[in-house]
């Protein structure tokens, strides 16, 4: 079953109100309250707490889904897969490694 993603105006592929380019499919479970979000922007307009980063001891838990085929990723998973779902191919905006900050501890 394809997990709930929240968001601010979002469409099936997780493309929120804050990135909705072809390219913008991934939604992030935010590690604070284990709830996907297509983006910090929605978590924080959203969720009424602090948000947390994925540290690196906890990045082999799923926590990237793509909203083209539903495939949850871990956060290893994303990092390697070159801006390209592993399991159906679809494009991930590549610019979106300028965030990883706000999701992942220090790559």
């Amino acid at each position: 079953m394809r997990p709930i993603v929240k968001g601010m105006a979002l469409d099936p592929e997780t493309r929120c109100a804050h990135y909705h380019s072809p390219l913008d499919i991934i939604a992030i479970k935010m590690r604070c309250c284990g709830t996907y979000y297509a983006c910090r922007e929605c978590h924080d307009e959203l969720a009424g707490h602090a948000p947390d980063v994925w540290p690196k001891v906890e990045w082999g838990e799923a926590a990237v889904l793509c909203g083209a085929c539903g495939l949850q990723m871990s956060v290893h998973d994303y990092l390697a897969c070159e801006n390209r779902c592993p399991g159906c191919r679809a494009a991930f905006n590549p610019g979106c490694k300028t965030h990883h900050h706000l999701y992942f501890d220090r790559i």
